[in-house]
């Protein structure tokens, strides 16, 4: 299995990062309506310690959160990607399929899109036995795209987030699965 550097949709190119797109990312982690189901915002520094940390599970694993860009301009939007979630929990060991994108690209389709491809590419390049995605309740778009991609929500597999002190408002998380088999 050779690592991919660039999966395709027909409006998305996810790729590695590139320093270009440390500065226009720091901006959407500094958006309280882009983090807004995220601890909290993250600062120039921490938005840089993320890409790096993303490039750094490319390295370690083959795969990583992708950098999302409009291939019409270019630009990018986001990431779309898949990543192994950094904290213990009873659904672990898991690869969790995730994405965040600008807020001016919301309710196109296009975090359903690439995650669409990422899919593909864990089960069938990969070879991934199984997917996770989990998210706050409140998240409904989110939780859209997770349903959009034939997930599955079993609430005896919904957990507190260990990263997150007790009686933080984002401390309870839903959890979705896929099988290859389920997979669109």
């Amino acid at each position: 299995m050779k690592p991919m550097t660039e999966l395709q949709t027909a409006r998305l190119t996810l790729r590695r990062w590139l320093a270009a797109d440390r500065e226009p990312f720091a901006r959407m982690n500094r958006d309280p309506a882009v983090m807004r189901f995220m601890p909290a915002l993250l600062s120039t520094e921490e938005s840089d310690s993320l890409v790096d940390r993303i490039e750094a599970h490319f390295e370690q694993h083959g795969f990583g959160l992708w950098a999302a860009e409009l291939r019409e301009t270019a630009r990018l939007v986001g990431f779309i990607g898949l990543a192994v979630p950094r904290f213990e929990a009873p659904f672990m060991p898991a690869v969790e399929i995730g994405w965040r994108l600008d807020k001016d690209v919301w309710r196109q389709g296009l975090a359903t899109e690439g995650a669409r491809e990422v899919v593909r590419h864990a089960f069938e390049d990969l070879e991934l036995a199984s997917l996770v995605s989990f998210t706050v309740p409140a998240n409904l778009a989110s939780l859209r795209v997770m349903e959009k991609l034939g997930m599955t929500h079993d609430s005896s597999d919904d957990f507190d987030h260990p990263l997150l002190p007790e009686g933080h408002p984002l401390k309870r998380h839903v959890l979705y699965r896929l099988m290859p088999a389920e997979a669109p």
